[in-house]
């Protein structure tokens, strides 16, 4: 209790200085407030009974409505001071900080940044991770439901980490965190973070070299690996890539995501999306403890509407074992479900 008391009582008085800053200070002074609010609609096909089939992150619902989050970013910066406080409510918040408790659990992100020089800052507090291609924020992603990799992979960080641009193109992070998806924590164990970016062939590609690894107490230790390639061909036409792997206890066992994403924008209002991923987990080590291989492929729509995005899509998972289940309750190796998105974005 003491713990949480102090790092509360820390952020709240980081973000305090950070929003209240002199008025005197003339130059460089921004505020902007930005947010929107997601809700949707899933139904999977097999309508198994007490199981929705679904074991990826924020779409856990059979053939109900659902809140996804309403969001809300404040963001404040003083000269080379910016302040960052970014809540969320709903069960997409609930599910992103599923370590806390109370208040906490709807603080998706509370951070302060300090540009040391024009290429080095330095950021301390709880941010999204920086592994992975998909995000937290429905808005941020062409599918509404998430992958494998996301799912189990890291969701934020809590801790100081340091960001140098190398050049105009490239540059580095480095940093160190409490355990993965813990704002507060008994243990004293730490995580380190790092990230290699660049962008290549007149900036339409860009490559992210992403690292987490540490010790959670005892022989528990873990590496993780991920690298993501965005790739704008044209106008109209994308394609990107995430792979990662997580190796635990020194590589005694490892799940691994490789997962493909396929733009195509015939006009800047209307789009699909096709994402496809290969998570392979044959000896139960993610939180998932499949012990299968699983190939889910998604197709999704976007369709904007002034702020609004309508996202209809269907997704087929298939797995080597009979980890889904038909409407009589019987194990089959395959599960289709559509979700219905609607994304209002301010």
């Amino acid at each position: 209790m003491i713990k949480k008391i102090s790092l509360t009582a820390i952020l709240c008085s980081i973000f305090y200085l950070g929003f209240t800053q002199s008025d005197s200070t003339k130059s460089n002074k921004t505020f902007t407030i930005s947010g929107y609010v997601d809700g949707y609609y899933r139904y999977d096909f097999a309508n198994a009974k007490e199981q929705t089939n679904n074991y990826t992150s924020f779409t856990n619902t059979q053939n109900k409505f659902a809140l996804g989050m309403a969001s809300l970013k404040l963001e404040k910066t003083f000269n080379k001071l910016t302040s960052t406080i970014d809540v969320g409510f709903g069960k997409r918040a609930e599910e992103f900080s599923y370590n806390d408790n109370g208040f906490m659990t709807y603080i998706k992100q509370a951070y302060v940044s300090y540009s040391i020089t024009e290429r080095l800052k330095i950021t301390a507090g709880k941010w999204g991770t920086h592994v992975g291609y998909e995000l937290l924020d429905a808005p941020l992603n062409r599918n509404y439901s998430m992958s494998y990799g996301f799912s189990y992979g890291p969701f934020f960080h809590t801790g100081v980490k340091a960001e140098y641009a190398l050049t105009g193109k490239s540059s580095i992070m480095l940093g160190i965190a409490n355990p993965t998806d813990f704002v507060t924590t008994e243990s004293s164990s730490k995580v380190l973070i790092a990230q290699f970016s660049t962008k290549l062939f007149e900036d339409k590609t860009s490559i992210y070299v992403n690292y987490l690894g540490g010790n959670t107490g005892g022989d528990n230790n873990f590496n993780q690996i991920d690298l993501v390639l965005t790739n704008a061909i044209s106008s109209k036409w994308a394609i990107n890539y995430d792979g990662t792997i997580y190796a635990a206890n020194n590589n005694k066992g490892n799940w691994t995501s490789n997962a493909f994403y396929v733009n195509f924008d015939p006009t800047p209002l209307f789009g699909f999306t096709y994402r496809t991923e290969f998570f392979k987990d044959k000896k139960a080590i993610s939180a998932g403890a499949f012990g299968t291989s699983i190939n889910s492929n998604t197709l999704s729509m976007n369709y904007k509407i002034k702020k609004i995005t309508l996202l209809p899509e269907i997704r087929l998972d298939k797995a080597q074992k009979d980890i889904y289940y038909s409407n009589d309750g019987k194990a089959v190796n395959s599960s289709m479900s559509f979700n219905l998105a609607a994304i209002y974005k301010f």
